[in-house]
């Protein structure tokens, strides 16, 4: 049934009315609460699991209608929550992980053997039956969590064709900023950040091949952590390629981000090469002991502005960069500024890079694989999936947004001459660029502004986080992403840490921004 605006906002007054109550009858906060604030909650019996998960539950029903940035929920969560409860009032005094009772969204692309749909957003998938929890899944499930539910995404990650729109999907629709309406929600891990800024969970994971986490955290004003390639396991997540393919954390502080990074790094058998590799770049002791207040004391930061700076609102977008780069110094860094990547023109281009021709060959052979592995399907091949999509245009809004990147990944027959040599341009283009310009100017990180330097961390499969930064004169948010080489997490953290807590930028979106021009319906 359509409701007009009007009526949608005297609903969205009277769940905040309900909200307010909730949450003041137990003298706690719970929009914008950080896992550390929900366990506090938790010991001092101002709040139960059951109780978070029901907030967000009606969170969703309320703005999900709006926003579009779940695509289904977890019917056993509030199970999975009494059952998180009542481990706690047994007191058996072990160490519960801080992820214990805490809700979790996970991406569509990420396998759950339970109740839940894995999709990617498509119908093609839409009852598939998967053998088993993906690795991360596992991992989130052992340290105690809540899996909430499913977060929508851009379709197939954006591959299925350059003309579907950042944060759409066929199951969900189109994903909305609760920032401003008419800014991009940017993709492909839309959904789980639209849904961490709107409180709709405190917790969410993403996955990047490109841009998928830094760019959606970045438009949506929440922080999200692309570690390095193989420092998370890929196993049992629908894969692009394997040599840029990462799964990571978007919260709204990093100490939750680097909470959640802790709980799912590590070698994993199922994804046996990458995760070998990355293990040893894993401290003792975890990532949490590099939460540190000073920890931009001597850091050395490479600043590169071109091209990226020009891609912000030059009204406040650049005076606010350079209000940042201020506060860096302040706090101790060494600002090495104008930096420059060679060839960064070739990089942010998918085609002249190779990046395409590569993703394309190695999609194919990933997804014919993981559709074999599933225990029932629809789809078998990339072929079946392409004849869905053809058979059912009304669904998947084929006419509309095409398919022809899938058609073109068909057409590839696994890893060739063609795409051998646009595996090797990338490396030396990332040898010769980002890895070049970190080890000649000795810099911890590089910093840019907003997300544009997304491909130039990809193709090496590189680190990065990005922080809320600021709003620009309408309103839509943009980030500072701080960007280094492989395995260097802990001087990442240190640097966007020292910087979140020295600047404090995120706000919540405000409820403004829900009076939308178009119906919602419920």
């Amino acid at each position: 049934m359509a409701i007009t605006i009007k009526s949608s906002l005297f609903l969205l007054l009277v769940s905040h009315l309900f909200l307010f109550t909730f949450i003041n009858s137990y003298d706690f906060s719970i929009q914008e609460a950080t896992i550390d604030d929900i366990q506090r909650a938790f010991a001092d019996n101002r709040l139960t699991s059951r109780q978070l998960v029901d907030f967000y539950l009606h969170r969703i029903e309320t703005l999900n209608p709006v926003l579009r940035a779940v695509i289904e929920v977890n019917p056993d969560a509030r199970d999975q929550a009494e059952e998180a409860d009542r481990e706690r009032e047994r007191n058996d005094g072990g160490r519960r992980s801080q992820l214990h009772g805490v809700p979790v969204l996970l991406k569509d692309s990420i396998d759950t053997a339970d109740k839940l749909n894995t999709t990617v957003g498509s119908y093609a998938l839409l009852g598939s039956v998967v053998g088993r929890d993906a690795t991360v899944v596992e991992r989130l499930r052992k340290a105690g969590a809540v899996i909430l539910g499913k977060a929508s995404l851009n379709e197939w990650y954006g591959l299925r064709s350059f003309g579907i729109p950042d944060g759409w999907c066929a199951r969900s629709g189109q994903g909305v900023n609760p920032y401003l309406e008419s800014g991009t929600a940017c993709g492909s891990s839309s959904g789980s950040a639209i849904s961490v800024a709107a409180n709709m969970v405190a917790v969410s994971l993403g996955t990047e091949t490109d841009g998928s986490i830094i760019c959606p955290a970045d438009s949506n004003s929440v922080v999200g952590i692309k570690p390095t390639v193989g420092l998370t396991s890929r196993a049992g997540v629908v894969p692009i390629s394997p040599r840029q393919d990462s799964i990571g954390p978007i919260c709204r502080t990093v100490s939750d981000a680097v909470q959640v990074l802790d709980a799912i790094v590590g070698f994993d058998p199922r994804d046996f090469e990458a995760t070998k590799e990355a293990a040893k770049f894993i401290p003792a002791g975890g990532y949490k002991q590099f939460l540190n207040l000073d920890g931009l004391k001597g850091k050395r930061l490479g600043v590169v502005r071109n091209p990226f700076l020009a891609l912000l609102n030059k009204s406040t977008g650049a005076s606010t960069f350079e209000n940042h780069l201020y506060t860096l110094r302040q706090r101790g860094a060494t600002i090495v500024d104008d930096l420059e990547i060679t060839d960064v023109e070739i990089i942010l281009d998918q085609y002249q890079s190779g990046e395409i021709v590569a993703l394309l060959a190695e999609f194919k052979l990933g997804i014919t694989d993981y559709l074999k592995e599933l225990i029932s399907s629809p789809v078998r091949s990339l072929a079946d999936v392409i004849a869905f999509n053809t058979d059912n245009p009304d669904l998947e809004n084929t006419n509309e947004y095409g398919q022809e990147n899938f058609i073109a990944a068909e057409r590839t027959n696994g890893i060739g001459e063609e795409e051998r040599e646009a595996i090797k341009k990338m490396a030396n283009l990332s040898r010769n660029g980002f890895k070049k310009l970190m080890k000649e100017n000795e810099l911890d990180a590089m910093v840019t502004p907003g997300s544009g330097a997304s491909s130039v961390l990809a193709i090496g499969g590189y680190p990065a986080i990005t922080v809320p930064a600021g709003y620009d004169s309408n309103g839509m948010p943009f980030g500072i992403c701080f960007g280094g080489l492989k395995g260097t997490e802990p001087k990442l953290i240190e640097v966007a840490y020292a910087f979140e807590q020295a600047t404090m930028v995120r706000r919540p979106p405000s409820s403004l921004t829900l009076e939308f021009s178009n119906e919602a319906y419920f």
